[in-house]
């Protein structure tokens, strides 16, 4: 097969996933398909015999396109947010192209892409990408030229700016604090099924090397091992059912969250991304200097 050929079908088997990453990072219709058309012209341009995960490459181009083009949006003030809005709303409306229409119902609307204009453009990139499509920390430093740990710590603002949405989307904080609470009580009990109702089917679960470590330690006998990615309700729902018995509500930075904290001292955070009344993401964090970085309120006690 010719190598252009080959190129641009594979190109095209990524596109819907590109399409997804790029209008979550720029939320317009139009400068995602300006992305896309620049990667490909990068891709068309480049070497990429040694590259291994053509997948991952592909990715890493659009964030880095995308990032360009959010700072040029910056530089010249533009505000996009009308036409942000217009472009959800026309796209439902006519219903013309079904992969747009697609990735649109599958965004997270356009009140919270208002909330997602206040960020800057590497907290915007380093949230997307890992809390939307499990991209880990140490891919996104290079992108945002930081370290890992500081583009975690990217990462972990903006979903402080997220979950804080309440005044732009209307969210009730009220309302999370009992999600957490429903949740942990849920686990501790191990009721699967009200866990199920608590979880978004596309939840992503994330944890720490140290909290797999500490996990794999006190594994009791025939529960599921917790790995580094989980995906998807019923797998997530089976890793914390039965456990985070002695779990307890917290503010994690300000948001509702919990803590595992047997001796007094924080071992472990739970810290929960919740949209409209269901938990689309956790990360789970056990590492000692991260956790030293964190302010952590027990409700609790």
């Amino acid at each position: 097969m010719d190598d252009a050929i080959w190129l641009a079908e594979t190109f095209e088997s990524h596109r819907s996933h590109l399409r997804a990453v790029a209008y979550r990072m720029l939320g317009s219709d139009s400068e995602t398909d300006d992305a896309l058309q620049e990667a490909w012209l990068r891709l068309s341009r480049a070497d990429t015999s040694d590259v291994e995960n053509l997948g991952g490459w592909l990715t890493t181009v659009v964030a880095r396109v995308c990032l360009d083009m959010l700072r040029s949006r910056r530089s010249r003030h533009e505000e996009p947010l009308a036409e942000n809005v217009a472009d959800v709303t026309a796209v439902h409306r006519v219903g013309a192209d079904p992969e747009r229409e697609a990735v649109l119902a599958d965004s997270i609307g356009p009140a919270l892409l208002v909330v997602l204009d206040t960020l800057t453009p590497p907290e915007r990139l380093a949230f997307v990408l890992h809390d939307m499509f499990a991209v880990p920390f140490e891919e996104i430093a290079p992108i945002v030229e930081r370290t890992p740990a500081a583009a975690r710590q990217l990462a972990s603002r903006a979903r402080r700016r997220v979950q804080g949405a309440d005044r732009a989307t209307g969210a009730d904080q009220g309302r999370r604090h009992e999600v957490v609470g429903a949740f942990i009580a849920a686990a501790r009990d191990g009721e699967f099924d009200k866990l199920l109702t608590l979880l978004d089917p596309d939840v992503v679960l994330r944890a720490d090397a140290a909290a797999v470590e500490a996990a794999t330690a006190n594994q009791a006998a025939g529960a599921p091992l917790l790995s580094s990615l989980v995906r998807g309700s019923s797998p997530v729902a089976k890793v914390f059912a039965g456990r985070a018995r002695t779990a307890q509500r917290a503010l994690i930075d300000g948001a509702p969250g919990a803590v595992w904290a047997p001796d007094g001292e924080p071992r472990a955070v739970f810290d929960f991304l919740i949209v409209d009344g269901r938990i689309v993401a956790i990360e789970l964090l056990a590492d000692p200097e991260h956790l030293a970085q964190l302010e952590i309120v027990f409700l609790d006690r």
